[in-house]
């Protein structure tokens, strides 16, 4: 069956349906791994946003549900260039095509996603339609097309209830934004309990927990949204606990400490950007999913340094707070999928925790 994506600019592009078939407006973003599809259709960071994969052959290894960063696809949609309908690998339970079906997320192969890649360079993030239907004027649904907008995220992916997941002799709050699974593996492994929060948890119960580390994980959407969220962790840093934050935790941090964010033009998704430690001057490839970054104009250099820089585009990539255990990163140290280069960032946690103790 066909399958078209029209971008809110009055672009079209003609390929063949995979997946669900329904039509779906949202946010596109473009990826640029050559593996970790399903890391990236399970990261709910993506809720809200429809990805393209620039690397021309997806699904070639199929699907190992095993490497699910959570328990749905929060992904709306997948945009690829070649679809290959046999997984090479001997973990493999299921092609990426049948994944898809029996998650409801539609997706469209045939298509040029390098060029797209570069139509969302020049252009700076669109909207875009998936759709099965073939519109004869495509003028009728552009403003419908236009007017999505990525809103009201974090609620939608967060825990429901508080639950522990882990036993250890020290405890660690992970408060849901969106968070990947294997952040909270880092810590079991690091031997501590983790007790999940949802995104609305207050400050105070969190406290009274007497936990040991606070985590805020990653998450999608826009930051300043957040502002219930951003006044619970302006207590949680009253409360002298050390404070870890990634990706969205590492933005909501930096609201909350009285600094702004920005929108970028099309923002960084992928397994291969390189970050500066200003503090060492070692280099590291990351994984990163963000379109929103700390505006460096706004941070008060008597409050924070900047720790980690982004090297392409020299934008905050970390934070460590002056006189407070808070340290912050934008990239993914958990790394699912791609290198393990910052792996040792929970171990930094774990210091700032053994040294409060």
């Amino acid at each position: 069956m066909k399958a078209y994506l029209i971008l809110e600019n009055g672009d079209s592009f003609e390929g063949i349906s995979i997946g669900a078939k329904r039509e779906v407006v949202s946010e596109l973003v473009f990826n640029t791994s050559m593996s970790g599809y399903l890391e990236i259709l399970t990261d709910p960071s993506y809720a809200g946003q429809s990805v393209i994969m620039t690397y021309p052959l997806i699904g070639n290894y199929g699907v190992c549900l095993e490497d699910q960063e959570s328990s749905s696809v929060f992904t709306e949609g997948l945009i690829v260039s070649e679809l290959s309908r046999i997984g090479s690998n001997f973990r493999t339970e299921m092609d990426l095509d049948t994944y898809l079906k029996l998650n409801d997320i539609p997706g469209i192969a045939g298509v040029d996603t390098r060029h797209l890649a570069k139509v969302i360079r020049q252009k700076g993030c669109l909207n875009g339609m998936i759709t099965t239907q073939k519109y004869e004027n495509i003028q009728e649904v552009l403003p419908q097309i236009k007017a999505y907008k990525v809103e009201h995220v974090v609620e939608k992916v967060t825990s429901d209830s508080i639950h522990t997941i882990s036993s250890g002799n020290k405890k660690i709050a992970l408060y849901d934004f969106g968070a990947k699974r294997n952040i909270a593996e880092h810590l079991i492994k690091r031997g501590y309990e983790v007790i999940v929060v949802p995104a609305s948890t207050p400050a105070k119960k969190v406290i009274a927990m007497n936990v040991d580390g606070i985590l805020l994980s990653n998450g999608p959407g826009d930051p300043s949204e957040c502002t219930e969220i951003i006044g619970e962790i302006k207590q949680l840093i009253k409360s002298g606990i050390p404070i870890f934050g990634i990706c969205l935790g590492h933005q909501l941090m930096a609201l909350a400490q009285g600094f702004k964010t920005e929108k970028l033009k099309y923002g960084h998704h992928g397994a291969n950007h390189p970050v500066k430690n200003l503090i060492n001057g070692h280099v590291y490839i990351s994984t990163q999913n963000h379109n929103y970054v700390i505006k460096e104009s706004s941070i008060d250099a008597s409050i924070a340094k900047v720790w980690f820089m982004n090297v392409n585009d020299q934008t905050i990539e970390g934070l460590k707070y002056h006189g407070q255990p808070i340290q912050t990163v934008q990239f993914h140290p958990e790394a699912c999928a791609g290198p393990q280069d910052t792996e040792f960032l929970f171990d930094e946690f774990t210091k700032m925790i053994e040294e409060r103790r």
